[in-house]
Parts: C-alpha cells; sequence; structure tokens
C-alpha cells in the first residue's frame, strides 16, 4: 500500500472508546486543534467531548466515513473485531487511504488478524498499545509501542506527540500489543512482590506507615511502585489501571507464553492472586492486592496454631 501522508491538523480524527485512558486522550487531541468526531457505546461518555467541539457519531461505521484517521481505545480483543469487522463497522465504511490507529491491549493475532483484513480494503493499520495510567494520559506522558508498517507509524507524529511523552517503533504488525504484554507482566507481578514484600514487614513487626515510606525511597522501588504505595499507605485504590484490566493482560501474556510453550511461574502466581481480587468486585486499581495481602496474613495471624 502507498505509506500514509504525514498527519497534521488538518486531518480530521475519529476516536472510539472513551474509557480511562482514551477519553483523556480524545480530549488532548481536541484541545491541541484537531478536528475529532467521537464514538462511545455509552453514550453518555460523548457529552463532555461534544460541549469541547466534539462531533458525535451515532455508530462506528458513520464515525469511519467521516474520518482521515481512526484511532480506537477498545475494552478487549472481542470489542475490537465487533468494531471493525462487523458489517456495519470501521473497515466496510471507511474510505480507501484511511489510517487506523488500534491502542487497545489485545492478543498480537487480533492485531494481525486486522492488519490483513483493513489491507484487502485498501487501509493501513497500527497496533500502538498504550503504557501509562489515567493521570499520565490526561497528562500526555504516556508511552506508546508500536506495531505495523514503519512508514506510517512515522507519519502519526503529530498525534503521538500530542498524547505521549515517547513512543517506540517495535516491528511489523502485532509488535506493538506484543511489548504491551512484556511490559503488563513485569508492572503485575511488580506489584505482586510489593504487595508481598510490604506484608512481610509488616507480619516481622515494622510499623505500617514507616514500612511504607522508607520503601518508596529504596533504590528497588521504581517511580510508578512508589506512587502505588503512597495510595496504599492511606488504603486508597481508586482506580488508574483498573485491577479487571490487569487481569485481562494477565490472561493475554499465560495465553501468548502458552502458546510458545514457555512456563512463567511468577506471572501465573501473580495472576492468581490478582484474579482473586478482581473476582471480589467493584472498580479498583490493580494495586489492591496489596491489600488483599495484608488482608490475608491478618485472617492467617487471628487463627490458633497449627496442632
Amino acid at each position: 500500500m502507498t505509506p500514509f501522508k504525514k498527519i497534521t491538523k488538518n486531518h480530521r480524527l475519529g476516536f472510539i472508546g472513551l474509557g480511562h485512558l482514551g477519553s483523556p486522550m480524545a480530549r488532548r487531541l481536541l484541545s491541541a486543534g484537531f478536528p475529532l468526531v467521537v464514538y462511545n457505546r455509552d453514550s453518555n461518555k460523548t457529552k463532555a467531548l461534544s460541549i469541547l467541539g466534539a462531533k458525535v457519531a451515532r455508530d462506528p461505521g458513520k464515525l469511519a466515513a467521516e474520518a482521515d484517521v481512526v484511532l480506537s481505545c477498545l475494552s478487549d480483543g472481542a470489542a475490537v473485531e465487533a468494531i471493525y469487522l462487523g458489517a456495519g463497522g470501521v473497515l466496510r465504511n471507511a474510505r480507501p487511504g484511511t489510517q487506523i490507529i488500534e491502542m487497545s491491549t489485545v492478543a498480537p493475532e487480533t492485531s494481525r488478524k486486522l492488519y490483513r483484513v483493513a489491507r484487502e480494503f485498501r487501509l493501513s493499520v497500527l497496533d500502538v498499545a498504550v503504557s501509562g495510567s489515567a493521570p499520565a494520559a490526561e497528562a500526555g506522558m504516556l508511552t506508546l509501542l508500536g506495531g505495523g508498517d514503519r512508514q506510517d507509524f512515522d507519519a502519526a507524529d503529530a498525534i503521538f506527540e500530542v498524547i505521549a511523552k515517547q513512543w517506540f517503533y517495535m516491528g511489523p504488525s502485532g509488535s506493538g500489543v506484543a511489548m504491551k504484554l512484556v511490559v503488563n507482566a513485569l508492572l503485575g507481578i511488580g506489584m505482586q512482590a510489593i504487595a508481598e514484600a510490604v506484608t512481610l514487614g509488616v507480619s516481622l513487626g515494622l510499623p505500617r506507615d514507616l514500612l511504607f515510606d522508607t520503601l518508596t525511597k529504596t533504590a528497588v522501588v521504581s517511580p510508578v511502585q512508589a506512587g502505588k504505595l503512597a495510595s496504599a499507605k492511606e488504603h486508597d485504590y481508586t482506580p488508574q489501571f483498573p485491577i479487571r484490566l490487569m487481569k485481562k493482560d494477565f490472561g493475554l501474556a499465560l495465553s501468548a507464553a502458552d502458546r510458545a510453550g514457555l512456563s512463567l511461574p511468577a506471572t501465573e502466581a501473580a495472576a492468581f492472586v490478582n484474579t482473586a481480587e478482581a473476582a471480589s468486585g467493584g472498580e479498583e486499581d490493580f494495586s489492591a492486592v496489596v491489600r488483599r495481602m495484608e488482608q490475608e496474613t491478618r485472617a492467617e495471624n487471628s487463627l490458633p496454631p497449627a496442632a
């Protein structure tokens, strides 16, 4: 296919999926001067952007017909396939030459399928996975991990510089989401390690607040983990990265490992605790595993000693 020309603010953007990350990204693009049309299954989430000047499409097909570039940030692979491959979806309604920037965390196979089918419609697709929390999205400080054709990735700089602090081209279609699974496996394992370390410290008699404060100042704790510790110290698990999404990403990573014949014992153990906490219900941050480990330890310590 002919490479997509450099994206400028003369291009009309369509944005599908206004969740934790999609909404702040769309808002930043609109504020930066891009003409914007938006769609979300829950129409209530389009109202704030409509007030700011975005046009609201009644379905993904109508959005695609109006946009030069379609961006999406959706919950899972099923949502991606429904939005793009359905009879009234994006691929069958977009004009030939439209660029698609798909930002959902899905299996690499899903991204590659979308790339292949889109080419039949003379459309270009990038998988540009997003690493970062909702506050990072609001501040335009995300990290982007891209897969697809290099020339199309390079053509999208004008969009990336509005929503991200850095972006990396990882390789052919599927490479962006593959790197996201690597990143989020490490993120989830690291959070479980923090939860266990905190629980150990409290069990050894260290004052909880002092333990949390001191741990954040050590070299072994990343800035992201330090922020999670500060919130967990106050028992604040307001979702910045919801635990249900971490559960989904653990599942994607483990499925990919299984297909590759790999054993990932630390990932499996962290996913087990994450899944148990996610099952408790409620929209909380993935750092809620800290609370779970603390609660389990208190419960165990209240039991009479084993005979």
